[in-house]
């Protein structure tokens, strides 16, 4: 029997990031940056107005014996002319002569000679004259140019996130495009003489097909590009027709119905006839028959899962996942854990890293993480699919563990959050 980390080892050594692609910013949220962005121009590319009020020479604002604080409230120079208005956008030049003020909106050019922006509510307004309430320092309220970005600066570092900020960054140095490390291709294939699509009517010894949807769902969370095949036919010919036209449009392939019983045989054969596949045990529970291998001719990473829903939903969050995101070119692709203290017994499969359905919480008063299993003892529930849609976690119990006692501290691996 394998270990996990002997299984994962093998599976992150087959990680290959597809090319970097240029695409639209208005594309490339959540993706990572593949080349460093350099601003060709500073940011503000002019002085401006950070706020509504008017354009002014500090000095004008400072005469008549008022206080350098902008706290107080001296009498200020009366009667001060505001001859005209700038609005942003306005592409008119303006030159500001002493002892005159100029109306500015937020993000509007500010005339020659004016140092600082007097806020509206820092002024009386009386016609086309405003007596300012307080004083303004030179510079404030003001946007220089470069204040934000200086030319020759980096923008967006190669391998990071791309966000909101960064899509915003990205437009303001006028850049439309951006390399980066596109999502990895995803087949998901069912294979069971037993499945039945969702949309069809169940007989006896029926089910419907659980997994290409679930695993999909998961596959796209973990941030790949998914395309769900659906139920594929066990017959030998039709199913290479199937796997060798994934193998081609993939850079992974999760084919599921068939790690354990005697339909494994037959899929094996038609996997060796394409690449390499092994089927082993692996010291984990639930989940511990799977498969792994490298098929066609570019050597596709393939996994195959167990037909139990829950097994192969957490095969893929401990196995698959993290292939998918050292694709995308994540530093960490493992998901966040912690230590958390347990609420009541839990019991595991001795020899075996248990990875159980948990409900994470947190005491209020003490901020520490509390923890309870969810589905029943051992091996015997790891088929209730409700449980794992209730869990947000995974409980991780070490193989030489086959008793948890309330108190003790655990692992607890997150899972993706329910808005």
């Amino acid at each position: 029997m394998r270990s996990v980390e002997e299984q994962l080892a093998l599976v992150t050594a087959a990680a290959v990031a597809p090319r970097p692609v240029r695409v639209s910013i208005s594309e490339a949220q959540g993706l990572l940056c593949a080349e460093e962005v350099v601003a060709e121009r500073p940011l503000p590319s002019f002085d401006q107005s950070a706020i509504d009020g008017y354009a002014v020479r500090s000095v004008d604002i400072r005469v008549g014996g008022q206080a350098d604080d902008p706290g107080e409230k001296p009498a200020g120079p009366a009667g001060l002319p505001v001859v005209g208005r700038i609005t942003a956008g306005s592409r008119q030049p303006t030159r500001l002569q002493p002892g005159q003020v100029v109306r500015v909106d937020t993000g509007a050019p500010l005339p020659t000679l004016a140092d600082a922006v007097l806020p509206v509510g820092w002024a009386v307004a009386e016609g086309q004259r405003i007596s300012p309430t307080r004083t303004v320092a030179s510079g404030e309220y003001v946007r220089r140019v470069g204040d934000d970005v200086q030319p020759g600066d980096v923008a967006v570092r190669a391998g990071a996130i791309i966000g909101p900020a960064q899509v915003g960054l990205l437009a303001s140095v006028g850049r439309s495009k951006v390399l980066v490390h596109p999502k990895p291709r995803m087949s998901v294939i069912s294979v069971g003489d037993e499945l039945l699509d969702v949309d069809g009517n169940p007989g006896t010894g029926q089910v419907y097909d659980v997994n290409s949807y679930a695993l999909t769902a998961a596959g796209r969370d973990a941030g790949a590009d998914v395309h769900r095949v659906g139920i594929a036919s066990t017959e030998p010919s039709r199913l290479r027709e199937v796997l060798e036209g994934q193998l081609v449009r993939s850079e992974l392939v999760v084919v599921s119905g068939a790690a354990g019983g005697e339909a494994t045989t037959r899929i094996r054969q038609v996997m060796e006839e394409l690449g390499q596949i092994e089927v082993n045990r692996v010291a984990m529970h639930p989940g511990s028959v799977q498969g792994f291998g490298r098929l066609g001719r570019d050597e596709v990473p393939t996994f195959l899962l167990p037909s139990n829903p829950v097994s192969a939903l957490v095969v893929f969050e401990i196995m698959v996942r993290p292939l998918i995101r050292i694709a995308l070119g994540k530093r960490q692709p493992m998901r966040r854990t912690v230590r958390a203290r347990t609420v009541a017994p839990i019991s595991s499969v001795e020899g075996r890293r248990g990875y159980l359905r948990g409900q994470l919480m947190r005491d209020t008063d003490t901020g520490e993480y509390l923890v309870r299993a969810l589905g029943g003892a051992q091996g015997s529930s790891t088929h209730l699919l409700a449980s794992l849609a209730e869990a947000n976690c995974l409980v991780v119990i070490d193989p030489d563990v086959s008793a948890v006692r309330t108190g003790d501290e655990v692992d607890v691996m997150f899972l993706a959050q329910r808005g």
